[in-house]
């Protein structure tokens, strides 16, 4: 579905166009079109092929999606596959854009995900000189924006874990907080699987050959990389986190079972005793001691109390019960 298609030169936006108009602009000089599709089919991707040259390679992958994070250079044109993580109420939704940058054009296809790229269109053309400097720009203003939804995602994580953390130490909580922690590190783990290929994918963009389209904006690259690797560590610092809980959440179920354990050892020796002592009186030999006492049954039952009583005693001193 196509959101939005207009051409800008010299900082400027010129019009909104058509996809048929596109061939008319992209040819003057110092002339770029931006085009923003959103869940394209393959016929959109086959005519944006064919407007702009795209590769055949980089259209499999946008056609397929489910890709890597990754930036690729074919020729004079660069592909790049970026991850759009989105909280959902207490889940990740895990979109995807694929934006292709060409001399004198840029196409952004986004895919599965809500939350469009209007605020970032509208950034570009309220900075005409730093639009001035073409489509390379643009493709920093469209990561920088990617790159700036995954802070909020940072923040709800680390909310999460502060509240797991809370209830560590809380009485029978112990096994309903592993849950909680690794379903906390599954949403790590996402969130890493899109932050650190994508690290490692735009540092080519700050250092060593540069591709032309990104010279001029390798400033502003550097900054977006800059919030990766920021990102990269508080992503490694949750993990860290989560793992050291779920090694006290262990030890406390341990510690609990041990308890569990001790109760149940100390009630099985008092009633084991019980036990002893009713199976010595009731056996049935003609000479038992005390066997016509008038007696000897409350006696029996005093001294079954009694010693009952005092390794209860024991047992609480000793912290079993």
């Amino acid at each position: 579905m196509l959101i939005n298609c207009a051409a800008y030169q010299e900082g400027a936006k010129l019009q909104d166009i058509s996809i048929a108009a596109i061939s008319d602009y992209v040819s003057q000089p110092d002339c770029f079109v931006w085009v923003a599709l959103c869940d394209a089919d393959d016929a959109e991707l086959a005519e944006m092929q064919s407007e702009f040259g795209l590769h055949e390679l980089a259209v499999e992958d946008a056609r397929h999606g489910h890709q890597r994070p990754k930036i690729e250079e074919y020729g004079d044109s660069l592909f790049a596959v970026m991850h759009l993580i989105e909280l959902e109420g207490d889940e990740l939704n895990v979109g995807e854009v694929n934006v292709f940058v060409g001399e004198n054009y840029v196409l952004s296809v986004r895919n599965r995900s809500r939350r469009g790229f209007l605020g970032v269109r509208g950034r570009c053309e309220r900075e005409p000189e730093l639009l001035r400097q073409g489509s390379g720009f643009v493709f920093y203003a469209l990561m920088d924006a990617v790159v700036d939804r995954y802070f909020p995602v940072i923040d709800a994580l680390e909310s999460e874990l502060e509240l797991v953390e809370e209830q560590i130490f809380a009485k029978g909580a112990a096994s309903s907080n592993i849950e909680r922690l690794y379903e906390l590190k599954r949403k790590v783990m996402t969130l890493r699987h899109a932050v650190a290929p994508l690290t490692e994918a735009a540092s080519k963009l700050t250092s060593g050959r540069v591709p032309h389209l990104c010279a001029d904006s390798q400033a502003y690259f550097r900054d977006v990389v800059d919030h990766l690797y920021r990102i990269n560590t508080s992503i490694d610092a949750i993990r860290d986190t989560i793992g050291t809980a779920i090694q006290v959440n262990l030890s406390l179920v341990t510690i609990e079972e041990n308890e569990v354990n001790k109760r149940l050892a100390a009630w099985a020796g008092i009633f084991a005793v019980a036990t002893a002592f009713a199976g010595i009186w009731g056996m049935n030999f003609a000479h038992m001691p005390e066997l016509q006492w008038e007696y000897g049954y409350p006696m029996a039952l005093a001294i079954i109390a009694a010693t009952c009583g005092f390794l209860y005693y024991r047992f609480k001193r000793a912290g079993w019960l």
